[in-house]
């Protein structure tokens, strides 16, 4: 990986050999992927490919890259120098500071950085610069090749209001609204009447549902056009808004297409995405539940239509909003790779990124329409460092203290870009990985993606598996009953974690008890000797306390070689496993049914985090003795917040709206957080006066900082 400060003969023998490690497991995960195209070896196409871009979608494009033979250049900023994308590729060029508009964003940058390494072309990968029309006119400028559409089409769909004209134009259903842009904020309540509330707020430009606001009143429409004109200005440098009819309850489902620079464009099926939060997806699976051959076809043609109406080269999707009824509507075009790609390649046998290099060097497509199969099902959860517990995601940083795919599983493949001791920071978006189960069935496929989710190990940041594993056992989600409200319909009070059943109450409690006395009985022990000749390892009955969610309840154990029998609230229940106190994962057996628990945390004092079912429980286990003295033992009163904004998240100070003295109405803003582009209206719990303000706008905050403090 050369850094353009050795010289390059070097830097690839150190290449070479420091980074064998990250080839290897590059292959690995190829290898496993669930795609089967095979480069042909007589197909020219480029010698060097510069990826624009960080994180998972830079390894997933080199490795495609890797496999034809293409050597790769990556940029990255002074912070992500470490990053598994700069030490898999081949070269690397530091581009800017971590703020992603003077690095990632940093065209001048970038364009340095292809004249030094000679690049012949560039992957954009999605966001940054993907949909940047300047920027691929400037690589044509400079007779490099953009592994995207041209110029036309991204700036013909990447502008919602243009596109919904040329849409029209090509016979492809659309969502009725105002095909201007809007201007101000009473503007935009006058066409909101006019069309009818509820109405979508969103930016003319980019997508990732980033500047999107729901208004269902004038007062809505006001703020959601301030806060979806900040944020498209922070996303993508263009404040521009438009207003639509927003279709309620209705399903987000997009066609993949593929098309050439000779005229020739398919539709690669569908992937459903409804599962949604604050208009960014979660969870997506191909082909969906919903559609029928009939109008799978009606919507893959029209994709195709406007792919063939723009000229369009390349792979793209076209986002449909669809009904109860099965009416569809054009929603946009997304000009790039789509970050769900993977469960497409899983079912078409197709590896998109090929395809996409292929045709940038100007090949036709390999493949005619009736040759594009659905083979099995695929399902992918984006694993993100959020907080679920939190508006259904709030960002969370920190340092992977340890890390574990679960790429031991068949039938999975994991597309990331961090590895064990990699940073989540502010700056970036806090997706770890994309996880992708592959089944001959849906039922095949959300078996092994459960499996999955239970065999990931993830430490130091917080996540949200604990609300994928709730989302893909819901009944509703197998039912197939979702919609983009799936999250608030079903937990319209938030996400809680798993609401444990008695049954799996008694298998928590059990499994806490028996770890307890898997850790009482190896601490007797040093070396395989016992630490004391004279204590006697005889016992095998033990009458324990367990604390869990306020309760306490009395539990009887008994053990006979590696099984537990554990008598708990009326209960039996018989945990049987290998114990390994060594490892995150925690493979047992509970009543007959293979389980795998993880332990986060155990402590002395008998306090013991354990995973099950993916949500983190915290166990206290302790003696009889210990928890009758326990009880004499005075409780910590807790803080009283009432009066105390915390921020609920890491990120910058937008706006503070309050000054100490004000006096400030329940509901009232008081202030607003930007974290990772997304911005979030802080406001007060309940009328009172500020007694003092703890932030200004540009500053820095952390996790439970305070901000405001009310009287």
């Amino acid at each position: 990986m050369a850094a353009h400060r050795l010289s390059p003969s070097l830097n690839r023998l150190l290449t070479s050999v420091k980074y064998a490690s990250f080839r290897s497991r590059c292959c690995a995960l190829h290898c496993n992927a669930q795609y089967s195209t095979v480069s042909s070896p007589n197909e020219k196409t480029f010698d060097k490919i510069l990826i624009a871009n960080r994180g998972e979608i830079a390894c997933r494009v080199m490795k495609t890259c890797h496999k034809m033979g293409i050597r790769t250049v990556a940029v990255h900023s002074d912070v992500d120098s470490s990053a598994v994308h700069v030490k898999m590729a081949d070269e690397a060029v530091c581009v800017g500071p971590a703020p992603t508009s003077k690095s990632y964003l940093n065209m001048d940058a970038i364009m340095d950085a292809i004249r030094v390494t000679g690049a012949q072309a560039v992957h954009p990968g999605y966001g940054f610069l993907s949909e940047n029309k300047e920027f691929a006119k400037r690589l044509a400028a400079e007779g490099v090749e953009f592994i995207g559409p041209d110029t036309h089409a991204i700036q013909a769909m990447g502008d919602k209001i243009e596109s919904k004209l040329i849409a029209k134009a090509a016979k492809v259903n659309v969502i009725p609204g105002y095909d201007g842009v809007v201007k101000t904020a009473e503007e935009a309540v006058k066409i909101s009447q006019d069309i009818g509330y509820p109405v979508m707020i969103k930016a003319s430009a980019g997508g990732g549902g980033k500047g999107m606001r729901i208004a269902w009143n004038d007062e809505e429409t006001r703020e959601g056009f301030r806060f979806s004109s900040q944020e498209a200005a922070s996303s993508f440098g263009d404040d521009r808004l438009l207003i639509e009819k927003f279709i309620d309850n209705p399903r987000h489902i997009e066609i993949q297409v593929l098309a050439d620079k000779h005229g020739n464009a398919l539709w690669l099926n569908e992937r459903e995405c409804s599962i949604q939060r604050r208009n960014q997806k979660v969870v997506e699976e191909a082909p969906s539940t919903f559609l029928d051959p009939e109008t799978r076809r009606a919507m893959g043609e029209q994709a195709v239509q406007l792919a063939k109406a723009v000229q369009y080269s390349s792979a793209g999707t076209v986002e449909f909003l669809v009904d109860s009824k099965k009416n569809f509507y054009f929603l946009e075009m997304n000009t790039r790779l789509q970050v769900e790609h993977p469960i497409t390649e899983c079912i078409t046998g197709l590896d998109l990124v090929e395809q996409m290099i292929r045709v940038a060097k100007g090949y036709q497509l390999q493949h005619k329409q009736k040759d594009i199969p659905i083979n099995g099902w695929a399902i992918e959860s984006r694993v993100y460092a959020e907080d679920p517990y939190k508006s259904f995601g709030l960002p969370s940083i920190g340092r992977l203290s340890q890390y574990q795919e679960p790429l031991n599983l068949s039938n999975v493949r994991v597309d990331s870009g961090i590895q064990e001791g990699s940073d989540i920071s502010i700056y970036y978006d806090p997706m770890i990985s994309k996880l992708v189960t592959y089944g001959a069935t849906r039922a095949e496929a959300l078996a092994r993606m459960e499996d999955a989710l239970d065999n990931y190990v993830i430490r130091g940041v917080t996540h949200n598996i604990p609300l994928l594993r709730e989302i893909i056992t819901h009944p509703r989600f197998i039912s197939g009953d979702i919609s983009t409200s799936f999250l608030p319909e079903v937990y319209p009070d938030g996400f809680k974690g798993h609401q444990l059943e008695a049954d799996q109450r008694r298998e928590l409690m059990a499994t806490a008890a028996a770890l307890y006395i898997t850790a009482q009985l190896r601490s007797q022990r040093l070396m395989g000797n016992l630490r004391v000749s004279s204590s006697s390892m005889d016992c095998s009955h033990w009458e324990l306390c367990v604390e869990l969610e306020e309760g306490r309840h009395n539990v009887d154990v008994t053990k006979s070689g590696d099984v537990y029998t554990v008598e708990v609230d009326g209960g039996r229940v018989e945990v049987n496993g290998q114990w390994n106190l060594a490892s995150p994962l925690l493979p047992l057996t509970i009543n007959g049914t293979p389980r795998m628990l993880q332990c986060l945390s155990r402590d002395a004092s008998g306090k013991i985090v354990l995973q099950y079912l993916g949500t983190s429980f915290k166990v206290r286990v302790l003696s009889k003795l210990a928890a009758h003295l326990n009880s004499f033992m005075p409780e910590k009163v807790p803080e009283d917040t009432s009066s105390l904004l915390r921020s609920p998240m890491p990120g910058s100070v937008v706006a503070v709206s309050v000054k100490p003295g004000d006096t400030v109405a329940e509901g009232q803003e008081i202030c607003v957080i930007e974290a990772m582009k997304m911005q979030n209206s802080l406001t007060a719990a309940r009328p009172a006066k500020v007694k003092s303000v703890h932030c200004k706008p540009g500053e820095t905050v952390g996790e439970g900082d305070l901000l405001v403090e009310l009287e």
